[in-house]
């Protein structure tokens, strides 16, 4: 058996540790959501924080193009 994590196991490991509610609480405590809108928190965040942050393309395009291959 192989050491090296799937991608899907990866998945489950970050979202148990960072659970989609806790996200949309924290950004609701921090004042980064003022009223309920088109914006989703959890894709946002695992947008930025693997489609963007780590791409070669760092533009906003290129984040909003990320930002909607997740949250669709």
């Amino acid at each position: 058996m192989s050491n090296t994590p799937s991608s899907d196991r990866i998945e489950r490991r970050l979202t148990t540790l960072f659970p989609s509610a806790a996200l949309e609480d924290h950004a609701e405590a921090v004042g980064v959501i003022e009223r309920e809108g088109k914006l989703q928190i959890p894709p946002l965040v695992w947008s930025f924080a693997f489609g963007f942050a780590t791409g070669e393309s760092r533009t906003l395009a290129a984040f909003r193009r990320s930002y909607n291959s997740t949250a669709d």
